[in-house]
């Protein structure tokens, strides 16, 4: 079946979920967008309040729908499954969302689905690997949000200690969406300019200072989800601009999560790698300098990854 480029699906209406389908709301991005929970009354609800707001945003068909529904979907994200609790890893969600994802994707590849998956639920790097597996999609089809949200903390954060506009920084947040996370220091800038230099013009930001700002962005979402419950808005903002790289083609560079065939010297498993993103979802892998303590860090998160993904039934 072939697929429709301005239709897209969302499984899971939780905060997340209904999150993001808003996003894609304020974006004009796509004419249709169906809405699937197990709770059907949920998504139903979701679809109704995101349609009062339909005069005030661009034209677009929002509705609950089922699994047969996704058959011709240009995109179908994911982002069903368990939550992650206060004093909770995203590792410590594997057993439940693997399940969860497991049951999802026997569903999809029943009706024959040729779009793009984009897995949003955590553990995302692990998941990511485990859709490519048991959905049977090619590689390129399946990609997961990564560390887009965390490399947006880190951007933000910069900019904040900086008093530089964020969108001029250039850095990425790489390896796992989680707590083995690393910040890529070596190859950061400012418009071009390095990021020590940049530091020393305005005020002499250290290196210490640097790996506080760097444990903020990996602890974040603790912090968020200790305050409120749970983290949506960011990620909603994250996956909005994978969107955006994926219906309108725009071979940018995200760091997003994918499955490794040997780029830097890894395979087996999936992490969040910066690469080229298009209309038909990922186009390369970019293998990007490293220095010796930050592949040393890559190599420490991917094993992690190995294991938890070595624990499974795929």
């Amino acid at each position: 079946m072939t697929t429709d480029p301005r239709k897209a699906a969302i499984i899971g209406c939780g905060a997340v979920g209904a999150s993001i389908a808003f996003r894609f709301l304020q974006q004009g991005l796509f004419s249709k967008l169906v809405l699937v929970d197990v709770n059907r009354a949920k998504a139903e609800g979701e679809a109704m309040d995101l349609s009062d707001g339909l005069p005030y945003g661009s034209a677009m068909e929002i509705s609950a729908g089922d699994y047969d529904d996704l058959a011709d979907c240009f995109l179908v994200v994911i982002t069903a499954g368990a939550n992650q609790k206060p004093g909770e890893t995203r590792l410590d969600l594997i057993g439940k969302n693997t399940a969860i994802l497991k049951s999802i994707l026997t569903e999809i590849n029943a009706r024959g689905f040729q779009g793009i998956l984009l897995i949003v639920s955590n553990p995302v790097d692990v998941l990511t690997y485990a859709a490519w597996k048991l959905s049977g999609c090619p590689r390129g089809r399946v990609i997961g949000s990564g560390t887009v949200l965390d490399t947006a903390r880190l951007k933000q954060l910069l900019g904040e200690e900086l008093a530089v506009d964020s969108r001029n920084i250039h850095a990425f947040i790489i390896g796992e969406h989680g707590d083995s996370e690393l910040a890529v220091w070596s190859g950061a800038n400012v418009s071009g300019i390095d990021l020590d230099q940049f530091c020393q013009l305005r005020g002499g930001v250290d290196n210490c200072h640097l790996d506080q700002l760097y444990r903020r962005v990996r602890d974040s979402a603790y912090e968020i989800i200790r305050r409120k419950g749970a983290t949506y808005y960011g990620i909603a903002m994250a996956v909005g601009r994978i969107a955006q790289c994926l219906v309108r083609d725009e071979h940018s560079v995200l760091p997003v999560s994918v499955v490794l065939e040997g780029q830097y010297g890894l395979e087996g498993l999936a992490l969040s790698i910066p690469s080229v993103v298009g209309r038909n979802g990922l186009e390369e892998v970019l293998e990007i300098p490293l220095n010796g303590e930050e592949r040393q860090a890559l190599e420490d998160s991917a094993r992690q990854m190995k294991e938890a993904i070595e624990s499974l039934d795929l």
